[in-house]
């Protein structure tokens, strides 16, 4: 297994490791619910290393970028984050990812650990324009504290205006505890926080110095589980479950990060397609009526009869029920309706209801 460059630190402090995706990284430190309650309440920490960075340089940089992703980033500042989906030309996801937008000729795309390598194969496959694409995964740590003490912690390390750093807007270069980081006011669990992306032999230095200077303030180092009940308990989209080569944007209540108007760009006629004939299938939240925690894959039928399946099931620590997202036919995805989750070959109840599970958090 591949290790971040906060592996030591994670078995120093007690993390139970596991192999995530071929890294080597820890689920829990202390206990997932305990973890996910820290970061609603306070603050946590996380290592997210894994992820993948790549760089786009050029004349046409943004131009290439605008081709690659359904969202359009021409209407971005430059300093600001912009989230969107990457498609195949039939409207399949190959990814969802973070643009940072430097300038018009220098572009940071953050992509997910698991399809990093093959995001690298596809974008360079594509490559048009005089455009420079430049891997810098391999070099690049990357750490994330979220919760509502977040910026007051911040705050002790660095004189960064984080007053002034938007939501999903980012500082090229500041000081953090004396070091030189990419500061972006990100996160994916529906907290306020921010993203650090520095070398990896600067990580740990860094890692150090936010844990001693949030102690006061409660902060906790926290690992993978409660990262993926955080950002599932405020609907956020995890690639190969709620989006995938099968599921497209718009199935998925992403429509909002797929443009109609800015030109050409890989699904944008599968898209247009699908938004001109009307959505077959939605992504719904439920709550289970009846005992039993939904799980991925699990059928979700409606008066015996199939109408989609579950992509994301769990107990949400926040609120102490059980919880769930369904890709579904679209006339049963509407709040109110009574559907049954097969569990174990039974059927059990649970009810269609708003989402996020949780209300998000984030400084506007």
């Amino acid at each position: 297994m591949k290790k971040t460059a906060l592996y030591d630190q994670h078995v120093a402090l007690g993390g139970k490791i596991i192999d995530f995706g071929g890294w080597a990284l820890p689920v829990q430190f202390k206990g997932i619910i305990e973890e996910h309650l820290t970061v609603r309440r306070r603050a946590g920490l996380f290592d997210v290393s894994h992820m993948g960075e790549i760089l786009v340089e050029g004349p046409d940089a943004l131009d290439f970028v605008q081709y690659l992703v359904t969202a359009d980033v021409a209407r971005a500042a430059a300093g600001q984050v912009v989230y969107s989906p990457m498609c195949y030309e039939d409207g399949g996801v190959v990814d969802d990812l973070l643009v940072y937008k430097y300038s018009q000729e220098k572009l940071l795309l953050v992509v997910n650990a698991a399809n990093a390598a093959k995001d690298w194969a596809w974008i360079n496959e594509q490559k048009r324009g005089e455009v420079t694409l430049s891997d810098l995964s391999c070099e690049t740590a990357q750490i994330a504290l979220q919760g509502p003490r977040s910026q007051k912690i911040l705050a002790k390390l660095s004189d960064a205006d984080l007053d002034a750093l938007g939501f999903y807007h980012f500082y090229p270069q500041v000081e953090v505890a004396g070091l030189s980081v990419l500061l972006s006011r990100t996160g994916y669990t529906g907290e306020d926080g921010f993203e650090f992306y520095l070398p990896n032999a600067q990580a740990e230095s860094l890692w150090l110095s936010l844990l001693e200077a949030g102690r006061e303030e409660g902060l906790e180092p926290v690992g993978l589980g409660a990262r993926d009940t955080l950002r599932f308990e405020a609907a956020l989209p995890l690639y190969g479950q709620e989006i995938s080569r099968e599921i497209n944007p718009l199935e998925a209540g992403l429509g909002f990060f797929v443009s109609a108007d800015k030109g050409d760009y890989l699904g944008r006629e599968a898209l247009a397609k699908v938004r001109a004939e009307g959505l077959k299938r939605r992504l719904a939240g439920f709550v289970m009526v009846g005992r039993g925690v939904a799980r991925s894959h699990f059928p979700v039928e409606k008066d015996g009869r199939e109408i989609g399946f579950v992509t994301t099931g769990s107990y949400a620590p926040s609120l102490g029920q059980n919880f769930g997202l369904a890709l579904v036919e679209a006339p049963f995805a509407k709040t109110g309706e009574s559907i049954d989750v097969m569990i174990r070959g039974k059927a059990v109840e649970a009810q269609i209801i708003a989402r996020p599970f949780v209300p998000k958090n984030y400084k506007r």
